[in-house]
């Protein structure tokens, strides 16, 4: 979610040895992207004031210089999750001691310069570069001039900088100059150009999701985007069989103007308890979220199964279809 951040301290010399080919990126979050983590927003390739993403969809923003994987709540980050060396190489920067907090507290006066928050710098060969924001404070266990291995943890994501939400923010730089992982060499504004350079075994090379869903679950009661980032999947209070309410919510990402989204909760007996239907999006959307359910009956909630199922309409074509549920013993 930054823009290009402004690292850091104590810049050593390259120590790489001779230049070799350039090495591909493995997925620099420990996460399971599609489970607990996605991409929130891609590189800007558009070089006018507006904006577009390799694909020449909207999944970023103007200027955004980096590819932004993000948490599925903060309860998850509280728990830790480490960042990743995309590749071997030296380190060459390193920053910490920015607090994890929310730029909607604090405001982007107060990480004027620091954007990037608690970051490292990593030199790689085929003049290559990568670098890490947002990281939690105090967690960076990297320093400049020491080598790493391709995949070696080397800090924690956190909420520092210019970000409103836990993710990792990772920015590539070829020959010193910005560069996009997903299409590295393509021209500026060129759709699906260039060449992917993630490792196969990032998830990232995979077809390109114009929107997903970040967050599914059932809670108590009405559902605000606040709740699903802080707890996620893990929605404290969970549901019991007397719970006042049960509700479905689903938080989803990158959906684009025009989408419908429905949402349906059916009963042990397959009997629709609940039904929300939202009115198309007027513009494309970071995020939504949606819930549905209903109030408990004075004689609790019957025993079983209740399953929720999530519909995203485009046009004619449902381009998310997703089924979760719970069980009540």
């Amino acid at each position: 979610m930054t823009k290009r951040g402004l690292l850091l301290v104590a810049a050593l010399p390259l120590l790489l040895g001779a230049a070799g080919d350039m090495p591909e990126l493995v997925l620099p979050i420990a996460c399971k992207l599609g489970v607990d983590c996605a991409v929130q927003n891609y590189v800007d390739i558009d070089p006018s004031p507006g904006a577009k993403d390799f694909h020449c969809g909207q999944r970023t923003y103007d200027k955004h210089r980096g590819t932004d994987i993000r948490l599925q709540s903060m309860a998850q980050q509280r728990q830790g999750v480490a960042v990743l060396a995309a590749a071997a190489g030296t380190v060459l920067r390193a920053r910490d001691g920015v607090a994890d907090i929310s730029v909607k507290e604090t405001g982007k006066a107060a990480v004027d310069k620091i954007e990037c928050g608690n970051g490292v710098v990593i030199g790689h060969a085929g003049g290559l570069e990568t670098q890490y924001c947002h990281m939690a404070k105090g967690s960076i266990t990297v320093k400049p001039g020491q080598r790493i291995a391709a995949g070696a943890p080397i800090g924690k994501v956190g909420l520092s900088g210019n970000t409103e939400y836990p993710h990792l923010h990772i920015s590539v730089r070829k020959d010193g100059r910005d560069a996009d992982p997903f299409a590295l060499g393509a021209k500026p504004g060129q759709c699906d150009g260039g060449r992917n350079i993630w490792a196969a075994s990032s998830g990232l090379t995979r077809g390109y999701q114009s929107g997903q869903v970040l967050n599914a679950g059932f809670a108590t009661g009405p559902m605000t985007m606040a709740a699903a980032q802080e707890y996620g999947e893990n929605q404290r209070p969970r549901p019991s069989r007397s719970a006042p309410a049960l509700v479905a919510f689903v938080q989803s990402i990158g959906l684009q103007r025009g989408d419908v989204q429905r949402l349906v909760v059916t009963g042990p007996g397959g009997a629709t308890l609940a039904e929300g239907k939202l009115p198309a999006l007027d513009r494309d959307k970071a995020q939504t979220i949606i819930f549905t359910g209903k109030k408990r009956q004075a004689a609790g909630w019957p025993a079983g199964r209740y399953s929720a199922r999530y519909r995203v309409m485009r046009g004619d074509q449902a381009v998310i279809d997703r089924r979760f549920h719970i069980m009540l013993d």
